[in-house]
């Protein structure tokens, strides 16, 4: 049984009751990410998320932490591009413990001026061990060479520079300005009483106000041709090649998913058994969809030897080139919308799935998308609107890319040596 409500101040609350569990999930979102900032503040979101678990008043970071696993539960978050969720994991008995926990959080954090110094030094080992990681590097070049200049290219965890300037001031004042009833949506799924959950809610968030309000709004950023590298002293070479994709909400977005699932969603997948099982050109190969407010990209990673870069890359866009003009038979519309719908639902089997899927769809879509809306639209999946995102994603081929490896020159013939190299 799901509800959508709003509290007096305009706090967006999505519940769904699943009597047969005995646990439930309870998330914190707020509709802001590294998108929302500039070069000068640039990872702030990032670092708020870490400060509200530092400790209030009334309890140490400690004492937050042990408050749910020491009732068995699951205390976490992440930030992202244009969302921060704060989330917990707990037996059913413990709703009104969790909402406790999450409102002293948010309304209550010290952002102690000693805990911002000590937390400063967590963070830019965070961004070391990013830039350690091949495959972190790449999608953040990848999303430079997308969108250059706009703000949803910034990276989630900043730079070490813009991380060491953050002030106790310029946090709160950060916080006072986003983290506002209008930009949030509380999440909650799992066993509880739907009679009394408006008045419980209403107790621990009711009375949240902020006078200096930024009501989050996103711009509609070009997808750019650009071709980045960036030298690693690394054996393997990292690809990722952008293909036009939609914005989230958009009406095609499950067609979309279906498709690069079908060109590089697994083992059986187009580009997996032609590059890797029939060239044996590289070891890891796949496609996935990126879509956010007002723009989206469809991207295929591959992982593959310096010396195979051009028979690879070549393989790739001729295959991409291929898919685009072939399309698909009946048969194989009907096995991919059946995978899709599998993948699905089995990934709504815990009640913090089901949080993460209702929270998401009321933050971005102001609805709830229930499992029977989205396997209806599946099913309404024919062969006209797989031709229509075809045409508006796929047939535009390859239109920006990044690599990380040693060497620039085993990829700059494929893009007429239109390939820029950034340095960190």
């Amino acid at each position: 049984m799901y509800n959508l409500f709003k509290l007096n101040n305009g706090l967006r609350v999505v519940v769904e009751s699943i009597e047969y569990v005995n646990s439930v999930s309870v998330g914190l979102w707020v509709e802001n990410g590294s998108r929302n900032e500039n070069a000068s503040n640039n990872g702030i979101s990032h670092f708020i998320e870490h400060m509200l678990f530092k400790g209030t008043p009334d309890r140490t970071a400690k004492q937050i932490a042990e408050a749910i696993e020491d009732v068995g539960g699951q205390i976490n978050a992440f930030t992202g591009k244009e969302v921060t969720c704060f989330y917990i994991k707990a037996l059913d008995t413990h709703l009104e413990l969790s909402l406790d926990i999450l409102s002293d959080m948010l309304f209550n954090s010290n952002f102690s001026e000693d805990e911002i110094e000590k937390e400063k030094g967590v963070v830019v080992e965070e961004i070391n061990m990013s830039e350690d990681s091949p495959e972190d590097v790449l999608m953040e070049l990848h999303t430079k060479a997308i969108w250059d200049r706009d703000s949803i290219s910034l990276p989630i965890l900043g730079t070490m520079d813009t991380v060491k300037s953050f002030s106790k001031k310029v946090i709160v004042d950060y916080v006072d300005s986003y983290y506002i009833p209008e930009n949030s949506v509380i999440s909650i799924s799992g066993k509880f009483d739907m009679k009394n959950i408006e008045e419980l809610l209403e107790k621990y968030f009711g009375k949240w106000h902020t006078k200096n309000k930024n009501i989050t709004k996103y711009s509609s950023p070009q997808l750019l041709n650009n071709h980045y590298f960036r030298k690693k002293d690394i054996e393997q070479l990292h690809v990722s090649l952008g293909i036009p994709g939609v914005e989230i909400g958009n009406d095609d977005t499950y067609a979309l998913i279906l498709l690069s699932n079908i060109l590089g969603g697994g083992a059986s997948s187009l580009l997996f058994q032609k590059i890797r099982e029939e060239l044996g050109v590289c070891y890891s190969i796949y496609s996935y969809i990126s879509a956010f407010k007002n723009t989206g990209i469809v991207s295929v990673y591959a992982g593959l030897n310096p010396s195979n870069a051009e028979s690879a890359i070549d393989a790739i866009k001729q295959e991409v080139s291929k898919f685009a003009k072939s399309g698909i038979d009946n048969e194989r519309l009907y096995k991919a919308k059946e995978q899709l719908k599998g993948s699905y639902i089995l990934g709504l089997e815990s009640t913090s799935s089901r949080m993460f899927s209702n929270g998401k769809s009321v933050m971005f879509l102001n609805k709830i998308n229930t499992p029977k809306d989205v396997l209806r639209k599946i099913d309404e999946i024919n062969m006209s609107r797989v031709n229509s995102v075809m045409e508006k994603t796929f047939k535009n081929g390859i239109i920006n890319s990044a690599y990380v490896g040693k060497e620039k020159q085993m990829v700059e013939k494929l893009f007429k040596g239109n390939i820029i190299s950034l340095d960190k």
